[in-house]
């Protein structure tokens, strides 16, 4: 397995992320079995927040961060 990608999901930001929009997919699930729009609409807005959730926390330096390039002999 490649080094760049050892840690690849293994951050808060991940994590947060994931958690955040398996409730909105559940959510949003337990709309399309009761044929309730709202309740559809409400589990999309929750996968949104948590993609911009994850997001920030990544910006904030919670993600992985970029491997340098660079290789010291």
């Amino acid at each position: 397995m490649s080094a760049e990608h050892e840690d690849h999901g293994h951050t808060p930001a991940a994590w947060t992320l994931v958690g955040i929009v398996i409730v909105g997919f559940t959510v949003g699930g337990v709309g399309v079995v009761f044929a309730n729009i709202p309740v559809v609409i409400v589990g999309v807005v929750i996968c949104v927040v948590g993609l911009v959730v994850g997001k920030v926390m990544q910006m904030m330096g919670m993600g992985a961060q970029p491997k340098s390039s660079t290789k010291t002999s």
